[in-house]
């Protein structure tokens, strides 16, 4: 099969199987925005991003290690079983440790609520325990079950959110309030509902994924062990420095600023999630792809490809969203308060463009197992958003945090690219990136401070830019079609 068909397949597949889920958990987006006020999803926000701390720092960087060792080592069962033994221990360790200091954590967190920590502490634990086992479904191949159960999981969340946000108070669903210990009188819908039904959903997901547990030993190799956590360490810390990249202004606003302000910031944000799947379902495709085809005399070459194909497809999403903006405001953000922001969203979509850029230039240091690089710049731009936020949020408000989001980003992306040429050098089409970037947030800027409402107008200006892409890309397409 044609190299490039192949790669798309995959991102297809397993694009899917990431992205629907997504999708759903945007479409509940509606529902919190127009149940919940500013303050109160300014709280499910920051319940959202220690959980992300959290499951990056248990997971220990395991599932990119798991990919890289399971294609390389001989003796395929051993890796499975210790890197889940590794990610049971990291669990029930966190558990323990949760457990015991519960009211010190809470108090750290600013958790009003115990049951707050309780259920993130089961949740986060839960999460961590099918890492492998859907990276197992990954690199063996069986998309259309890792599809299955990751819808599965994300439609048990929109159910118990419906359920608990919509339906008991809408039907008078009495003897369900009696069992939580109230009348419908004193039931309202409440931000702790959006956690419970979080628990319940990871824990179904984990039973569903039995018959791949069942397959895994708790024993622990001590030579794959070193080999994974060498590898997999450098990667968690650039993660967690990837979360701060991603959430800490969720963190940093309502400090400096207020609720209100990271309400209305945190809920546009998520228009920006529509470049984060497209992402996110080339992620998926490409990391076993980058490692399955390293092999290859011309791999340098796919990649640059690759690269272009990616930035060109990105630029197009982001002008889409931008076209569409408001309809899809309309759609998500059901509260009038929250629609106050959306002018952070270009630069959001930008900023997670470049972010996408980065993650496709990460392919030097994972091939060349050189992790404490990206471990490096990771850092650096866990530093830099911090500086950045501290800086351009009072001065800006939450446009200083999308710029804020955008700066680390980019920078990430040239230093990533700089050390890239040094140590695994791919023939980057430098021009003919920039110039799709350029001319594509050129359009964007027209559609959306010029032409903001005039779908007709916005709809020439987005098959114009169909068009450039056309000519800039047409001997490419045609070399990725025919190629094998």
């Amino acid at each position: 099969m044609n190299i490039y068909k192949s790669f798309f397949k995959d991102t297809a597949i397993y694009g899917i199987a990431s992205v629907l889920p997504r999708v759903i958990n945007v479409g509940l987006v509606a529902i919190h925005t127009k149940v919940f006020l500013t303050e109160e999803f300014s709280s499910m926000t920051t319940w959202y991003v220690y959980a992300a701390f959290i499951n990056v720092i248990l997971t220990l960087g395991l599932e990119t290690s798991f990919f890289r060792f399971f294609t390389s080592e001989s003796d395929k069962t051993k890796v499975v079983s210790t890197s889940f033994t590794i990610l049971v221990l990291s669990s029930l360790t966190f558990l323990l440790v949760g457990y015991l200091f519960s009211g010190s954590l809470s108090d750290f967190f600013g958790f009003s609520d115990q049951r707050f920590l309780s259920i993130l502490l089961w949740t986060t634990a839960l999460d961590t325990l099918t890492v492998i086992p859907f990276a197992y479904l990954r690199v063996v191949n069986k998309s259309f079950r890792f599809l299955m159960i990751k819808t599965t999981n994300i439609l048990i969340l929109a159910f118990f959110t419906v359920l608990f946000l919509i339906w008991i108070p809408k039907y008078n669903l009495l003897s369900l309030t009696e069992s939580m210990g109230m009348t419908m009188a004193q039931y309202k819908p409440q931000v702790l509902h959006i956690f419970i039904a979080n628990v319940i959903a990871s824990f179904l997901t984990l039973v569903l994924l039995l018959p791949e547990l069942k397959k895994m030993t708790l024993t622990l190799d001590r030579a794959i062990l070193t080999k994974l956590m060498r590898y997999g360490i450098p990667i968690m810390i650039g993660g967690v420095a990837y979360v701060i990249n991603e959430n800490m202004d969720k963190l940093i606003i309502p400090a400096l600023i207020g609720d209100h302000a990271n309400g209305i910031y945190a809920a546009c944000y998520k228009l920006g999630v529509f470049m984060t799947l497209y992402i996110t379902a080339f992620r998926m495709g490409a990391e076993p792809f980058f490692f399955n085809n390293a092999h290859l005399s011309d791999a340098k070459q796919k990649y640059s490809k690759i690269m272009t194909g990616f930035v060109a497809f990105g630029s197009l999403f982001l002008l889409l969203v931008v076209v569409f903006v408001d309809l899809l405001a309309g759609i998500f953000l059901k509260q009038k308060v929250y629609l106050e922001a959306l002018y952070i969203v270009p630069i959001i979509l930008l900023a997670n463009l470049f972010s996408g850029i980065y993650s496709n230039l990460a392919v030097w240091y994972k091939l060349t197992d050189k992790t404490k690089f990206g471990m490096y710049i990771s850092m650096f731009g866990g530093v830099l958003t911090i500086v950045s936020l501290m800086v351009l949020v009072p001065l800006m408000g939450i446009l200083g945090a999308a710029y804020a989001t955008l700066f680390t980003y980019f920078s990430m992306a040239m230093i990533s690219w700089y050390f890239g040429r040094q140590h695994y050098a791919i023939p980057y089409e430098l021009p003919k990136l920039f110039g799709i970037i350029a001319v594509g947030v050129l359009i964007s800027q027209l559609s959306f401070y010029v032409f903001r409402g005039n779908y007709l107008m916005n709809i020439l200006l987005v098959l114009g830019y169909i068009t450039f892409l056309w000519a800039l890309l047409k001997k490419d397409i045609d070399n990725v079609l025919n190629t094998n």
